[in-house]
Order: C-alpha cells, then structure tokens, then sequence
C-alpha cells in the first residue's frame, strides 16, 4: 500500500505542471487549453496512482489545479512570464520571488561587457524541499534557432517568429531551466543581488563575463572544462594557436558527436581573403572521452568559434540520415599577433580527426595508428579491423595545391574477411589528409542491386556512404 506522495514531490509536480502550461501558452487557437486539460487530467491520475488518499491531494492542490487550468490565458495576458510564476506558485503554498540581473541572452558573444541594459533580465527563485531553486519561464518554453540547426523553409506555415538578429524563434521544452542547481545557473543568470547567486563564494560581474559562455545542452550532456582556468576568451600563443578541451561522461563518450563553426568575431564571414574556409584552420580530435579543439588563426585578430553536439546512436549514424547539432559552448578567439604564417588543413570531411569515431560508431579498430597524426614516408599503410559487417570502403586522399582526382590513382583499400586496409604512396613531401568512407554490411544486398542498375521498391531508401574517419598525414623523405 503506498502512502501519499512527499510534501516536496508535491511541489515539485506542481512547479513541473506550470512549467508545461508555459510552454503551451504559446501555441495557437484553442490547442493551449485543450492540452492543458490533457494534462489536468493526467496530473490528478498520476497522484491517484501514486496515493490511496487522492481525495486528500485534491482538497490540498484544489486552487493550483484549478489556475493552472487557465494558465495559457493567463500567461497571453502577461508581458513576462516570470512575473506570473510567484502568483501561481503561491497557490501550492510554495515561497517565490523574482529576480532581476543580467543573462547572456540572444545576441550576446563571449567578451562582451555588461555595461548597459542590452542583456536586462528577470528570472525566479522557488523554495522547494528546503532549498531555494532557479526557475526561468521563458527561457524553459522557447530559444532563438542558429544558423546550425536552423530548419530550411518549406513554405508551410507554422507558429514560429523572427528575432531582431533574423534567428527563428522556436517554443521547445527544455527542462534544465525548471529547479536549475545555482553552480549552472550562475554560467548565464547574474543577478544584481549577489545573495542571490545562492553560491558558496559569489563571483563579482567581471567573474561572470569570463565564465565560458555555455548552453543547456552542455549541462544536460554532463559536458565539463578540465582545465578550471577556462575563459570565455582564449588568447593565442605567438604562432597563433590555441587550445579547447572539453571532457565527456564515460557512458555517453561513444555516442557524442562534435561538430564546429569558426568565423571573424566583429565582421561577417567565415573565410579568408582568398576563399579559404577559416574551420580549415581547427583541427578537432577525440582523445579517451575528451575531445580537443587546436585552432590556428591564420590573421591576427578576433574570432568566433562555436562548438555544437549530438548524441547518436552508431545505427542511427549509420543509415547516412542528417543529423541536428545544437550549439554547447561559444569562444571568442584573440590573435594580438602571429609571427608564424599557418596554411589550412587538406580539404577533408568536417568533423574530428583520427580513429576515435570509426571506434565508437562502426566497431573499427586501428590496427597500426591509433592517432590522428601520422608522420610517414613515401609509403603508407593503415590497417584495421571490423568488429561489426561493414562493405563498400571508399578511401580518398586530399593535398592543397593538388587536385583530388590525380591523388585518385595512390590510394588503394583491400578487405581480407574482418581486416581493412589502406595502401598509400604518395606523389611527392607535403601534408596530406585522407578520407575514409563505408557502409552498413547488413544492407548490402539491397545497395548491390542500385548499385548494378536492377529496380527497388519505390519505398526502399539506398543507404549512402557515410563518413567514418580522417586522417592528417605529414609525408618526408626523412621519415
């Protein structure tokens, strides 16, 4: 026999059902009151489950119940939601204040100051379970769409708006900013206050523009900085180089994936002078569960560089389907001078370097180079073995300066039952970078039959090749 529910899951039920209603309030037409009832009912059998004296519950949470009803209405009729989140809350008995201060919101870049009231904010303090916790309304119902995961317009219409800086609006739930712990809060919520940082040791405002400028996504990967002296802004040594690690938890190591975007930091534009894409000058790498970022600026000067993520499955990665990655982390990168000229990286797939990804996703193993660099001579062979079918490898080799079909003819692979191979002898000394590409082997036989022109069923889908790992290799004579 169960008893009823605890005093603070109570709460904190409550604060979870007006964090949904918030979200709905959005939504048009009579689809926010409709959906709220949904959940009005799903709320009361939820406790009815969990408690044999439901009929208790509901003399308790009568009120709340009852305006959460008719929060959609409430919330269209209010400019900021978290002013209508304290006379909501103080129905289920619980303490709520508001909380004004600075975040770094929509159009705020890592170095900015805050020395106007462009990043003016107000958030929530909810005492739950003895505790005070953080509660940002807007923040939990909807976020601003990059340019990364920006959706391509189909023409179809849908209830989305356009910000002042022209990024889609999207209304998504994100839980992480509902009871958010004060040591995550404090990254992008700065209250004018500073009790209210709820911290130990309160940072001071210079403190929090030098905190590396994080998204929830960071926090709900469990991602983390190794290095504590991490800084929104990352200055670069006289060669023009500088260094990102970001450390993974043990059990999502294999199925995250890292992508980046680097760009000039005060001006439009993602390439040099000459064409170059400036991302051809970061080289991204995963060594255990930590994934590094070396950036070598090719100017002097401020750059942009933002880091994305996506946890996938190696199935899912696989089937060759496209992938949304969200933003984690941002970092303005400072070049005050650079003595050493840096040529970009062999136009390669993006994404990491080295071995690490065919490991985690394809089951395939580095038999002879286990890193992404690789210093050879004229001759090279790379050798690996499949944990997993795999068919239809594809190795193609890159130099600056060449073009890709002459550098066709010296590459081979070879597959001897579960070994791989990749035989390289190269035209001349230089850096080079090779691409690896395969296939799921379970899906051959349907990929065999497009392939040698025989018919499919119209609803069958021709699995791709898709991109397993790269390598940067510095080919000498010497070597």
């Amino acid at each position: 026999m169960q008893v009823l529910a605890s005093q603070a899951d109570h709460n904190a039920l409550v604060i979870s059902f007006c964090s949904l209603c918030s979200f709905f309030c959005h939504l048009p037409s009579l689809v926010p009151y409709f959906l709220s009832c949904c959940f009005l009912v799903l709320f009361l059998r939820l406790y009815f489950l969990q408690s044999i004296y439901c009929s208790v519950f509901i003399l308790q949470s009568w009120p709340v119940l009852c305006v959460c009803s008719f929060l959609p209405f409430l919330f269209k009729a209010c400019t900021h939601l978290n002013k209508c989140v304290p006379f909501v809350v103080s129905y289920a008995g619980l303490h709520c204040v508001v909380i004004k201060g600075y975040s770094k919101s929509a159009g705020y870049q890592p170095g900015v100051s805050f020395d106007d009231n462009r990043f003016r904010n107000s958030w929530n303090a909810v005492y739950v379970d003895n505790a005070w916790r953080f509660v940002q309304c807007n923040w939990g119902a909807r976020h601003l769409v990059n340019a990364k995961e920006a959706p391509k317009s189909n023409g179809s219409k849908g209830h989305s708006g356009k910000s002042a800086h022209g990024d889609s609006l999207r209304y998504e739930y994100d839980d992480h900013y509902f009871l958010t712990d004060p040591e995550e809060f404090i990254y992008e919520f700065y209250p004018l206050q500073s009790e209210w940082q709820l911290l130990r040791r309160p940072i001071t405002l210079q403190e929090f523009e030098q905190l590396p400028f994080v998204r929830s996504l960071f926090f709900r990967y469990g991602l983390w900085f190794p290095d504590e002296t991490t800084k929104a802004v990352i200055p670069t040594d006289p060669s023009g180089a500088s260094t990102i690690r970001i450390t993974m938890p043990l059990e999502i190591t294999n199925r995250l994936i890292f992508h980046y975007n680097l760009k000039f930091y005060d001006k439009e534009g993602d390439s040099c002078p000459d064409g170059v894409l400036l991302k051809r000058f970061v080289m991204q790498s995963v060594i255990g569960n930590s994934v590094i970022f070396r950036v070598h600026a090719p100017l002097s000067g401020s750059y942009l560089l933002d880091i994305f993520a996506n946890a996938v499955t190696p199935a899912e990665y696989l089937a060759g389907d496209p992938m949304k990655f969200k933003s984690v982390c941002k970092f303005r990168v400072d070049c005050k001078q650079l003595q050493t000229v840096m040529v970009p990286l062999p136009e390669c797939a993006s994404g990491e370097w080295g071995p690490a990804k065919a490991t985690r996703l394809f089951g395939l193993t580095p038999l002879t180079h286990e890193d992404a660099l690789i210093f050879a001579s004229r001759e090279l062979e790379i050798r690996f073995r499949m944990q997993r079918p795999l068919t239809d490898f594809m190795a193609t080799l890159h130099k600056n300066g060449l073009e890709d079909k002459r550098l066709s003819k010296h590459v081979q692979h070879m597959v001897q039952g579960d070994l791989v191979s990749v035989h390289i002898i190269f035209p001349e000394d230089g850096q080079y970078g090779l691409d690896i590409y395969t296939r799921d082997g379970t899906k051959s036989s349907s990929s065999a039959g497009a392939r040698n022109g025989s018919s499919s069923n119209a609803g069958e889908k021709q699995q791709l090749l898709t991109h397993c790992c790269k390598y940067l290799i510095n080919v000498s004579r010497r070597h």
